[in-house]
């Protein structure tokens, strides 16, 4: 008897996922450790490998439908094995945000290759939509969408001279296009009354046909509708308030300077995350949260690290990051964002976060403000480092100065707590005799 491939569960939260590509195809010859397909979480993409050898007999799961783990996705085994194949229920699970793009998919699934082209409606019709044949296939020969069509058939039924006549109100007959340009408009089911050739005589190039496919609309994937709905969701119901100050960076800068000269690994965010660690054991409010009409203690400090991926943003977490030194963070602190970057963090590399760094020093940034994450009081907002002209003992002098901005949730951390927060981040990352204390 075949075996069944199953849906893996990384992560004690993930509940469902759903297989972005299969990386075999039926009847191909699968090696142990070989990669079966890649799957897509709410917070990170993985591939899945093979346990066994043997042939893909069946995939019965295809991309973009999201499934409960443990579900049987698919049939290993030797060619002519009977397969007792049984569809796995579609997770009834999924959060809202994912909740369209699975009827998307099942939608997909039951439509027919030889249906009219049809656009997308944000509101379903009030009756089922009726056309004849010969209406049908005109559409599909004149590469057009049948929307704005009424039909004059019995029960509203579009009929084909529905077709002709609107294909005349809309001056069908002089549109110019190439043979290879409405082969691929037909590929992409476009509508060529909605193309505008780009040439002087208006004829509708491949070039113009590919600018419109380039614009349809296309769905966020798992991660950036969770993004969305996480970051919606902290926004509209975290009251948010936000204090700046600005760092003198300009001695840390030069004992980093000597570190790495020494070969030693530091980064500037080591030294930021370190000091935020140090600021949160002082202010352990900062490192709580609240619903609302409770406030939950953290005893560890669980410091998430924004990383941007070309996918979304994640954020990898260190946990009980007071419990290690500046050497061991910096060390983990590389070996998350590696993962995230690779594509290998798992679920609980990204969750459990107490407090999130959202670094963007490296892109020339001289301030901005970031959204708190659920579950989380406050977030720091890491600007670049500029020479400035600052005061010094009454002399204009240049310096190298770094703005921190702290978001802050005004449910559990007041404005007085916010700002002796921040300048306590502040006043560690100035203090290099600390650092010289920290990094020996």
């Amino acid at each position: 008897m075949a075996t069944p491939i199953i849906m893996p569960k990384f992560g004690q939260m993930t509940e469902v996922s759903a297989i972005v590509e299969w990386r075999k195809k039926e009847g191909e010859r699968v090696a142990k450790g070989d990669i079966l397909f890649t799957i897509e979480t709410d917070k990170s993409v993985m591939d899945v490998e093979s346990f066994e050898a043997g042939t893909l007999l069946k995939i019965i799961v295809q991309p973009g439908l999201n499934v409960p783990v443990q579900s049987t996705v698919g049939y290993l085994g030797q060619p002519g094995e009977p397969i007792l194949v049984s569809m796995p229920t579609p997770a009834t699970s999924v959060p809202k945000q994912a909740q369209p793009a699975v009827r998307e998919a099942a939608k997909s699934s039951e439509t027919p290759a030889s249906a009219p082209l049809l656009q997308a409606s944000s509101t379903p019709p009030p009756s089922r939509f009726r056309i004849s044949p010969r209406a049908a296939a005109l559409a599909r020969d004149c590469v057009i969408h049948l929307t704005g069509i009424t039909g004059s058939g019995p029960g509203g039924r579009v009929v084909e001279k529905d077709v002709k006549a609107y294909l005349e109100t809309r001056g069908y007959s002089r549109i110019r296009i190439s043979p290879a340009a409405k082969q691929l408009a037909a590929k992409e089911q476009l509508d060529l009354l909605a193309i505008n050739g780009s040439d002087d005589s208006g004829r509708i190039s491949i070039a113009d046909v590919q600018r419109a496919v380039a614009e349809k609309p296309k769905p966020l994937s798992k991660i950036r509708q969770v993004i969305a709905q996480r970051l919606t969701q902290s926004f509209r119901d975290t009251p948010h308030f936000y204090v700046t100050v600005s760092v003198d960076m300009t001695h840390l800068l030069a004992y980093r300077g000597q570190l790495k000269s020494a070969g030693a690994p530091h980064t500037i965010t080591d030294f930021i995350a370190q000091a935020a660690v140090l600021a949160l054991q002082e202010f352990p409010a900062v490192n709580s949260s609240t619903d609302g009409k409770t406030v939950r203690w953290h005893s560890h400090v669980n410091l998430g690290l924004a990383v941007s991926l070309e996918r979304g943003l994640v954020v990898p977490v260190i946990r009980a990051a007071e419990q290690i030194s500046l050497l061991e963070l910096c060390r983990q602190a590389k070996e998350l964002a590696e993962k995230a970057r690779a594509g290998k963090a798992t679920p609980d590399d990204l969750s459990g976060g107490t407090f999130t760094i959202s670094n963007l020093g490296m892109m020339d940034v001289e301030n901005f403000g970031a959204i708190i994450n659920l579950g989380e009081s406050a977030i720091l907002a890491v600007a670049s480092i500029r020479p400035q002209p600052v005061v010094r003992d009454g002399k204009i002098v240049a310096r190298q100065m770094m703005k921190l901005t702290l978001s802050c949730d005004h449910r559990i951390v007041d404005g007085a707590l916010g700002a002796r927060f921040l300048n306590a981040i502040k006043q560690k990352l100035e203090d290099i005799e600390l650092w010289k204390l920290l990094a020996a």
